[in-house]
C-alpha cells in the first residue's frame, strides 16, 4: 500500500500534529484505517485531505508552515550574524550544531502538538524535551546559563514563526491569539524549568 496510502507518521506531518493525536483521532472514527499484515495503521491520503478542506475555521496550525517560518527565521539569524555572536554557540562543533538542530526540531513537534490539542496534561513531553536539552548542553560542555541562553534562541524563534503564521493566516479573534500565547508560554516555560532541575540535578551528583 503505497502513494494512495500514508503511513502514522506521514499522515501526522499532513496534518501538522503528533502521531498519537492521529492515533486517538483514528480510535475515535475521524480516519478510516486499513492495517499491514504487520499491524501498522495506514490512512488514505485523500480522506487526510478531505478532512483538512473540511475544518478551515478549527484554528489549527499547520506544522509545514509554521516549519517554513521557523526555517526562514533561522536562516535570517545565520545570515546576519547573531549566532556567531552567542557564546554558547562558539562552542559548539559540527556535530553539536547539527544536534541542536535536532532538538530544536523536536521542539517545534512538540509545540504544534500542544497547539494543536485538546489535552491540557502534555507535562510528560515538555519534561522530556527539557531532559533533552539539559543532557546534549552538558555533553557540550555548555554552562547552565549557556543551556539556557541555547534553549532561548530556538524558543524565540519559534514564537516569532507563529506569530508571523498567525498574521499571514489573519487571525482575528482575540481569544484564539490569548490561547496559543498561553499554550505556548506553559509548554515552552516548563521545557525551561526541567531543563533548570536536570542541571541542578547533574550538579549535585558530581559533588
Amino acid at each position: 500500500m503505497t502513494g494512495e496510502w500514508l503511513s502514522l507518521s506521514e499522515a501526522a506531518q499532513m496534518l501538522g500534529v503528533h502521531p498519537s493525536t492521529v492515533r486517538n483521532w483514528a480510535d475515535q472514527g475521524e480516519f478510516h484505517v486499513q492495517r499491514t499484515q504487520g499491524g501498522h495503521r495506514r490512512f488514505r491520503r485523500q480522506d487526510v485531505e478531505l478532512w483538512i478542506r473540511s475544518r478551515p475555521d478549527a484554528g489549527s496550525i499547520q506544522l509545514e508552515l509554521v516549519s517554513q517560518s521557523v526555517l526562514s527565521k533561522t536562516r535570517m539569524h545565520i545570515s546576519e550574524g547573531h549566532l556567531e555572536n552567542e557564546e554558547w554557540y562558539c562552542k559548539l562543533d559540527d556535530e553539536a550544531r547539527q544536534q541542536y538542530r535536532h532538538s530544536g526540531r523536536s521542539l517545534l513537534q512538540g509545540l504544534i502538538t500542544h497547539l494543536n490539542s485538546d489535552e491540557c496534561d502534555l507535562e510528560a513531553e515538555a519534561r522530556s524535551l527539557g531532559y533533552e536539552y539539559a543532557s546534549r548542553g552538558r555533553r557540550c560542555g555548555l554552562s547552565i546559563v549557556e543551556a539556557a541562553h541555547a534553549y532561548l534562541f530556538f524558543r524565540t524563534v519559534m514564537l516569532e514563526a507563529l506569530l508571523n503564521v498567525y498574521q499571514q493566516a489573519n487571525v482575528r479573534s482575540p481569544q484564539a491569539w490569548t490561547n496559543m500565547f498561553h499554550k505556548f508560554t506553559t509548554f515552552t516555560d516548563l521545557i525551561m524549568i526541567t531543563l533548570l532541575e536536570t542541571y541542578e540535578a547533574f550538579q549535585r551528583g558530581n559533588r
